[in-house]
Order: structure tokens, then C-alpha cells, then sequence
């Protein structure tokens, strides 16, 4: 009795021990962690102030740009172009005689088409019209009025003039001194500011600028011929200005 007792308390232990094994499982346990929320606090706050400055500053122009060409008409388009040509070149022969560098000589328009008579209630070609028109730079506006006349005279009553412009040929020194006033239009401005606000005026953090070149009038007017001979047509550059104007950031202390 006593072996067979002893049977089957070992033959009982060996099935629970199986069925525990049995019941253990490999799956990881389920862990999150959550990331750490840390902030620093300085003890400091940005402060600033924003403020706009403008400088204008004039300058007499010292070179004329001109668009001058010929506008001629023929019955056939070979009768056109070759009278156009010969206009043309009268016309860019006295320019460069007079003193227009021929680089500053450049061709703005060429162009051909076919004029028609329609007074019979019906197109009827009646021939062909033709333009050639240069831009010519005068660098001596002193000496422009002569030029011009120059070369209308050499074209005659095929010439045509488009308009005039002024210029100042290196305004460099005029921008750095629109600059110069400008700065000093925001400075004064953030600093009375400041001085308001009880606060110390800091260093720029940010500047933006923009820059314009407002359009310069212009003033052509042309005299005819009186008794005691012909008078130069009068050209007057008036004044050209270039404007800076910026946009600055201070910071500002206690």
C-alpha cells in the first residue's frame, strides 16, 4: 500500500507541473513611457521695437535718351524699305556725327505692312508703309537740342521722335546717401521712442530696405524757325531723385 501511494502522488505531481508549463506565456508585458515635458524658463522676454525710415535725395540727369526713327510709305514694299533706308541712315549718320557713340545706338523697332484705300466701300491696296526707329543716347544734354535738331533736318519729314527720357548715369553716390538719410529717419525715430517708454535703445535685429528711381519729367518742346533764322529746340533735364526706404527692428533693453 505504501509504494502504491507514493505512485501516484508522483504520477499527480508530474501532470501539474505540465499543466502549469502549459499555462506561462511568452508574450512581453505592454510598457509605454511617456516623454519627459521639460521647460526652461529664462527669465527673459524679447522686446523690440519696429520703425520705418525714408531718404530721398535729387540729382540734375546728365545723359537723354531719345527714340527717333522714320515712318515712310511706297507701292510696293521694295520702294518702301529702300527709302526707309536711306531716311534711317541720314538719320543715325547725323547722330553719330554730332557725338552719339554708335554703341549707344540701338534698334527699337523695324516693321513693314500694307496700307489700304477703303473710301469705295471695298479693300484696295494702295501700298506699304514701313518704320525704322532707334533709341539714341545723348550724354551731353548740353549739346542735345542741336543733336536733335541735327537729325530731324537729316531726315525730314520722315521723322518721327517717341519721347524723351532723363537719366543720371551712376547715381551710386546718390543711392548711399538716400541710404544715409534713411537710417538716420528710423534711428531718430526708435530712439525718441524709446527714450517715451523709459527703455535703452538696443542694436538692429532686422532691416529690410526698397529702393525706387521715381520717373524723371520730361520737358521737350520744339520752336519753329523765326525771320532771323532757326533757334535750337531747348532741352531741360529738370532733376532726377532715387528714394531708400527701410524698415528696422530695434531691440530694446530695460
Amino acid at each position: 500500500m505504501q509504494r502504491l501511494t507514493i505512485g501516484v502522488l508522483a504520477v499527480a505531481a508530474v501532470v501539474l507541473a505540465a499543466c502549469t508549463a502549459g499555462q506561462q506565456t511568452t508574450e512581453p508585458p505592454n510598457i509605454t513611457v511617456e516623454p519627459a515635458n521639460i521647460t526652461v524658463n529664462t527669465g527673459e522676454t524679447q522686446t523690440g521695437i519696429s520703425v520705418s525710415g525714408t531718404g530721398e535725395v535729387t540729382g540734375t540727369p546728365d545723359t537723354v535718351t531719345v527714340n527717333i526713327g522714320v515712318s515712310v510709305s511706297g507701292k510696293t514694299v521694295a520702294e518702301a524699305s529702300s527709302l526707309a533706308a536711306e531716311k534711317a541712315d541720314a538719320l543715325i549718320a547725323s547722330l553719330t556725327s554730332n557725338g552719339v557713340d554708335p554703341d549707344d545706338i540701338t534698334t527699337t523697332n523695324y516693321s513693314i505692312w500694307p496700307e489700304y484705300d477703303y473710301r469705295s466701300g471695298r479693300e484696295k491696296l494702295i501700298g506699304y508703309q514701313v518704320n525704322n526707329t532707334v533709341r539714341a543716347k545723348i550724354r551731353d544734354i548740353s549739346e542735345a537740342g542741336d543733336v536733335l535738331d541735327s537729325a530731324v533736318e537729316a531726315g525730314g519729314d520722315a521723322v518721327r521722335v517717341n519721347g524723351l527720357s532723363f537719366s543720371i548715369e551712376d547715381d551710386t553716390e546718390m543711392i548711399e546717401a538716400a541710404r544715409q538719410v534713411a537710417w538716420n529717419d528710423a534711428l531718430a525715430k526708435a530712439q525718441q521712442l524709446a527714450d517715451l517708454s523709459g527703455q535703452t535703445l538696443g542694436p538692429a535685429i532686422t532691416i529690410n530696405e526698397s529702393f525706387s528711381r521715381p520717373p524723371t519729367p520730361i520737358r521737350f518742346e520744339a520752336y519753329e524757325a523765326d525771320a532771323a533764322g532757326s533757334i535750337a529746340t531747348p532741352i531741360e533735364p529738370g532733376t532726377s531723385a532715387v528714394t531708400i526706404s527701410i524698415q528696422v527692428q530695434f531691440a530694446l533693453g530695460g
